[in-house]
């Protein structure tokens, strides 16, 4: 009898093997066979959606995005280009007839236009310094674009380009600065500035109607909604930062000037903080913007405002809400506002009635990148979890079921372990409850112990989330669980919990994430003898702390991280961050040194990787070359690995497989985790050089 029931056992699993098979391990390659899908566009009459896929050809480090165009309820799905160049920013006439988009087909970005009748595109702009961020009038006739321009050439084009084709004869071979500012993000500005370019498409004239050397719109980091036209197409309302010292402000004022230029008028003067993001609402009455209370603190709440254009009062209408808003839409009434908010991990949408400032929940807790709010009373979005990429779905503005339309990575999910996520909370600093999310590794087994890498965030002022990253699959498929928390300076837990990191860099959320560190360590799944650590930007800083200040980690990874607070305050172009979050300069405040890894030398101990990237100008890469310098003439094994085209984001295609790839023959050497180290690029990594064609 035991014999025929075994035979049974064993049929069946043969069975279920086949009619489920198991599952591949996530590797580096499967994170650049993940098509990504982008934020909805609706139509005007609700009928239809715009959005773009974008996929990645990794051996030649080359992303292709193209624009897809479906029926409201996710049926015939359409690509609108097939060229698998780079087509974004799709945008509707009014009549929902045509789609215009930016291409890089011709070279420079330009505006196509797309008619749905006759099935073809057409170039319609070919301004040379390239469009960027276009925004189309309510009737049609003209484009809003921004462009980095010489300030006496303004719209010409011809002269912009003669200006561009000078300064490019030969290389540069010194850059002159009389003023703060001069290098920003990942480029000098060389004369330029960025602009507001209004393109007539019925006369083909340029206009520049943001003239002098400001930039306008003002720089956001991420992106983000810059300027816009009124619903009579008479006026555009912008965001720009017109003061003395803009590398030490964060004052950013909203602007309105008519759409054939002249004198622009500040509406939000009376604000010493930030203002941006306008849109109009629908009937003309208001101007709806995001605003900040605080000067110089970029991390201050994000409200919403309303400017009446009649009276110019303004009022905010998310003051009781205490997470920050980030992505806002009208309702087509113009009686509600919808807006996404970071939310414990999350970034559902809400609703906020104009009539009583009252806030309603709409998505449930969701990780949503992008949506709008169609005419046929659907809200469209983009929305993730930690093990799936983001698809897009739609459901009822007032409650209902959700929907999803698109399926794009469905057959991969089919064949690739696509690691989920547990939640766990742990009593932090001031005993508050830091939240961690938890990934187990491929073919996970209850009964092992298996090696741990705790991630730590950047920011700082900001949250790890409930939604795909190659960090939570790579590890994992790699064999190691994997953790990551948001402690003290995170969003999405009350402006306060938010708030309490500026001034304690090395105090609150150290304390949270050694008590994390301590309940991971006892899970009985995890081998406490093999942690590792890894973070980026301020993750990269605690890092560097953890290097100062514990030996619990069998190994660091440190990417983008500050080392030396005192020399990284004048390297950084952005001074207004540093001036809040250490609580002044160098010379006027001890939090420099006080919060410094460079000044506990004596406690490192840690083997580190380090990488940073040459054109960084946020956290320049002379800090990581200290701290490898540091580490190096201690005799502390370490590795530094200098992207030379990046800055504080490696390429995502060219860089990152490389970046993957480093981590995890780190890891593999010091925390002896269960897989050979990964190769994608064929190459030793003790190349002094990676070539990068």
């Amino acid at each position: 009898m035991k014999r025929i029931l075994y035979l049974f056992v064993m049929v069946f699993l043969f069975t279920a093997e086949a009619a489920f098979p198991q599952k591949s391990a996530f590797t580096i390659a499967d994170l650049y066979k993940v098509r990504h899908v982008g934020t909805p566009v609706v139509s005007p009459d609700g009928m239809r959606v715009a959005f773009t896929v974008t996929d990645y050809d990794m051996p030649k480090g080359k992303s292709m995005t193209d624009i897809y165009v479906m029926n409201a309820d996710g049926s015939d799905v359409t690509p609108v280009t097939t060229d698998h160049k780079g087509n974004y920013n799709p945008i509707w006439t009014s009549d929902s007839k045509n789609l215009y988009y930016v291409s890089t087909a011709s070279g420079a970005p330009q505006m196509v236009h797309y008619s749905f009748a006759t099935g073809k595109s057409k170039q319609v702009t070919d301004f040379s310094m390239g469009v960027d961020a276009p925004v189309l009038s309510p009737n049609n006739k003209l484009i809003a674009f921004s462009a980095e321009v010489y300030p006496d050439c303004g719209a010409n084009s011809e002269c912009n380009a003669r200006n561009d084709s000078l300064s490019h004869n030969g290389p540069i071979q010194a850059y002159v600065a009389d003023h703060l500012l001069f290098r920003h993000w990942t480029q000098y500005a060389k004369g330029k500035y960025s602009h507001i370019i209004v393109f007539n498409t019925e006369t083909g004239k340029y206009t520049d109607v943001t003239p002098g050397k400001f930039v306008s719109p003002v720089f956001m980091l991420g992106g983000g909604v810059g300027y816009n036209f009124s619903p009579d197409s008479k006026e555009l309302c912008y965001a720009s930062k017109h003061v003395e010292h803009p590398e030490a402000s964060t004052n950013s004022d909203l602007f309105v000037v008519p759409v054939t230029g002249g004198t622009a008028k500040n509406i939000t003067k009376e604000n010493k903080a930030w203002d941006g993001w306008p849109i109009y609402s629908p009937d003309g009455k208001y101007i709806a913007y995001r605003t900040q209370s605080i000067p110089g603190y970029e991390s201050a709440k994000f409200n919403i405002a309303l400017y009446n254009r009649a009276t110019g009062e303004t009022k905010i209408i998310t003051k009781d809400f205490d997470n920050w808003v980030d992505d806002f839409k009208w309702a087509p009434n113009s009686k509600s506002i919808f807006f996404s908010a970071e939310q414990e991990g999350g970034e559902p949408v809400y609703m906020v009635d104009l009539a009583s400032d009252v806030i309603t929940p709409v998505s449930g807790q969701r990780s949503i990148y992008g949506f709008d709010v169609a005419s046929n009373g659907y809200l469209y979005y983009l929305a993730t979890t930690i093990d799936k990429p983001a698809e897009l779905f739609r459901m009822k503005t007032k409650g209902g079921t959700e929907e999803q339309l698109t399926n794009f990575n469905k057959e991969l999910l089919s064949k690739v372990d696509f690691r989920p996520a547990e939640k766990m909370w742990v009593t932090g600093a001031d005993n508050k409850q830091v939240q961690v999310f938890i990934v187990k590794p491929h073919n996970f087994d209850p009964s092992k112990k298996y090696p741990l890498i705790l991630n730590v965030h950047g920011g700082p002022q900001g949250q790890w989330m409930d939604s795909f990253r190659g960090d939570w699959q790579v590890y994992p498929g790699a064999g190691y669980v994997v953790a990551f928390a948001n402690p003290h300076g995170s969003t999405g837990r009350g402006q306060a919990y938010t708030r309490e990191i500026s001034g304690d860099w090395g105090g609150k959320p150290f304390e949270d994430l050694m008590k994390v560190t301590d309940a991971l360590a006892k899970l009985s799944y995890v081998d406490s003898t093999r942690m590792g650590a890894m973070g980026w930007s301020y993750g990269g800083y605690m890092m560097n702390w953890f290097q100062a200040k514990t030996k619990r980690f069998k190994c660091l990874a440190s990417m983008m991280g500050l080392y030396d607070l005192r020399s990284m305050w004048g390297a950084t172009e952005e001074l207004w961050f540093p001036n809040f979050d250490l609580k002044g300069q160098p010379w006027n405040s001890d939090l420099y040194k006080k919060f410094s890894p460079s000044e506990y030398v004596k406690n490192f101990a840690t083997p580190t990787l380090i990488i940073t990237g040459q054109k960084d100008f946020r956290v320049p890469y002379t800090q990581s070359i200290q701290y490898f310098s540091t580490l190096q003439t201690l005799g502390i094994p370490s590795r530094l690995i200098i992207f030379k085209n990046d800055g504080h984001w490696p390429n995502r295609v060219k860089s990152m497989p490389l970046y993957y790839d480093a981590h995890l023959d780190w890891f593999h050497k010091y925390l002896g985790g269960p897989a050979a180290p990964y190769d994608v690029h064929k190459m030793s990594l003790n190349q002094s050089f990676v070539n990068d064609k």
